[in-house]
């Protein structure tokens, strides 16, 4: 439920009573608890349109407040400050909605078609820490977006095309190498031709050849091309199996598909006065930057800005997006505000499409530097992968409890969730600080914790047994609150979905599993003091609590234990 939503209809029906007509009305989230459990802090806003005394038009509100029964204080601080507090009757009434299948959040009104741009890896090369970013704050954000009822398309924009190809083939055909190499071999191939390429103006010659035979149909080139996208491909897909993020060949939309239509794009953005020639290339200006968007080079070749214009037209005018986010490091800023200002002067967009950068900050050791192995190679996102679930068998490993099946179930969903949840609790907008011990810990805003979390209220429930699911009797301020926080999911989910911020959730779930322990320990459920109604409410909120740490944990791609 959209609690705040109710709250701000509330607002703007009580000023209505007061003869004051808002521009418009938005709660906060109390800033301490003694304050109650949101804020409406519009009356200073007022007081100066209106020109009347911020305290005198708060008082007047909340005289009309105190008589709705949501609330159960109504109090006005400060210059003008209302001080909001929830019924525990209309908390508990709405409560057991938590214990459904979507925990009690609804879809969105007015669902959209949203294009989802993340992970695109380069071919011919395996996926490094590089792509770990986009992949995990991707994943979740089509999952979020799908959980609120949006249709989504992700999109693997891969990197098919250019002049590395031409490399291989031309490094194989010298070579004569075997079609069906592993990719790590083809890794290494390349490396060997891009040195060739460096260092011998014939093979670059003779690469460059192989492009235009390649881009031209030659059936020979596109055999290799297609073995190498294939190898590369199996590579990407056993990442995103590891990883459990919902990427597979149909959603991969590579750049070599638009190339048939890059013409075309020059061609309009030149007749619409977008593009102008500037020394031989054509070019997009902008008057805040110095550096134009060039999109097509004075040889004629195209760029990751013609595909980029080309994509965007594609997914607005052939799969009818409202909504293209793409998720990409924050260096690539100025290329994507420049890509979408072109688009939408060109038309390729319309005004209310939302193009939007979600970018996200660079994958740091603990000393601070880009992570690197230890030699200062790049790291291989499969051995990071493999390495988090290792390192969380080390962490469980210390119970006798566990089959070895078992033992390698629990180390695959604390150590895959650990590597996703350690990113997503963060800004995505900061630098991301990897480490292995404080993502592998019991304490603090860890998966692990989450996982526990829910795994000790499954312990508490399972051992409870069979019990009625009555509406809840909210004993105390503790419980309330509890209650609140529970019912407070959807709020959350829809200010991540706004603001497109993952940490959003993670930071809500973590405030949620605290107070379920700060509850657990004050309010015993299962002692045989606890009267049956009481023990039968505390099981509720328990199972609602558990309910919605699994929602939430789901949205991130992140699997929960029943016992850890």
């Amino acid at each position: 439920m959209q609690i705040k939503s109710q709250l701000n209809k509330i607002i703007q029906d009580s000023f209505k009573a007061v003869d004051i007509t808002p521009k418009s009305v938005i709660v906060s989230d109390a800033t301490k608890p003694e304050f109650g459990d949101y804020q409406y802090n519009g009356a200073m806003a007022l007081a100066k349109e209106l020109k009347k005394n911020p305290r005198e038009i708060a008082t007047k509100l909340a005289n009309e407040l105190q008589m709705h029964e949501i609330f159960s204080k109504v109090e006005v601080a400060g210059p003008g400050f209302i001080n909001l507090t929830l019924n525990a009757d209309f908390l508990a009434k709405n409560l057991p909605t938590a214990l459904n299948d979507r925990a009690g959040v609804d879809t969105r009104e007015e669902p959209i078609k949203v294009v989802v741009d993340y992970s695109s890896p380069n071919m011919a090369k395996q996926m490094h820490v590089g792509h770990l970013r986009s992949t995990i704050i991707g994943d979740t954000i089509a999952n979020l977006f799908e959980f609120l009822g949006d249709e989504v398309i992700r999109q693997n924009h891969i990197g098919d095309w250019g002049t590395q190809f031409g490399m291989l083939i031309a490094y194989f055909e010298e070579n004569q190498k075997d079609i069906d190499s592993k990719l790590s071999d083809l890794e290494e191939f390349y490396k060997a031709a891009k040195g060739r390429f460096d260092e011998s103006e014939e093979f670059a010659t003779k690469s460059r050849e192989y492009v235009v035979k390649l881009q031209g149909g030659d059936e020979s080139c596109l055999k290799l091309w297609n073995a190498f996208i294939e190898k590369s491909l199996e590579h990407c897909q056993e990442v995103y199996d590891s990883l459990g993020v919902k990427l597979d060949k149909s959603n991969v939309k590579s750049e070599s598909s638009y190339n048939d239509d890059l013409a075309n794009v020059v061609t309009q953005l030149e007749e619409s006065g977008v593009a102008k020639e500037s020394q031989g290339a054509k070019c997009v200006f902008f008057e805040d930057s110095e550096n134009p968007l060039i999109i097509q080079k004075q040889d004629g070749g195209f760029l990751y800005a013609t595909t980029d214009l080309a994509a965007i037209k594609f997914r607005v005018q052939e799969l009818g997006a409202k909504r293209i986010c793409y998720v990409v490091d924050a260096r690539q800023a100025e290329h994507f505000k420049q890509v979408f200002a072109t688009a939408k002067k060109a038309g390729f967009a319309n005004e209310d499409t939302m193009l939007e950068h979600i970018a996200f900050g660079m994958m740091l050791d603990k000393s601070g530097r880009p992570f690197k192995t230890r030699d200062g190679g790049t790291v291989k996102l499969i051995d990071l992968i493999n390495e988090a679930v290792v390192r969380a068998k080390e962490v469980i490993k210390k119970s006798d409890d566990y089959s070895e099946e078992e033992l390698e179930n629990i180390a695959r969903v604390i150590g895959i969730g650990s590597l996703k949840y350690a990113d997503l609790s963060i800004n995505r907008q900061s630098n991301y600080i990897f480490d292995w011990d404080k993502m592998l810990s019991l304490d603090g805003n860890t998966a692990l914790y989450m996982q526990y979390a829910y795994a000790r209220i499954n312990s508490i429930l399972k051992k409870a047994g069979e019990f009625e699911e009555i509406e809840p009797i909210l004993g105390d301020d503790l419980e309330r609150r509890l209650a609140l926080k529970v019912l407070s999911l959807e709020d959350n989910l829809q200010k991540a979905y706004t603001e497109a911020m993952p940490h959003i959730i993670t930071s809500y779930l973590y405030e949620l599993a605290g107070l379920f322990m700060r509850f657990y320990e004050n309010n015993p459920i299962l002692k045989d003091d606890v009267p049956s109604e009481v023990k039968k409410s505390r099981l509720v909120l328990a199972k609602a609590t558990a309910n919605t740490i699994k929602t939430g944990l789901g949205i991130l791609g992140i699997d929960v234990l029943d016992r850890i």
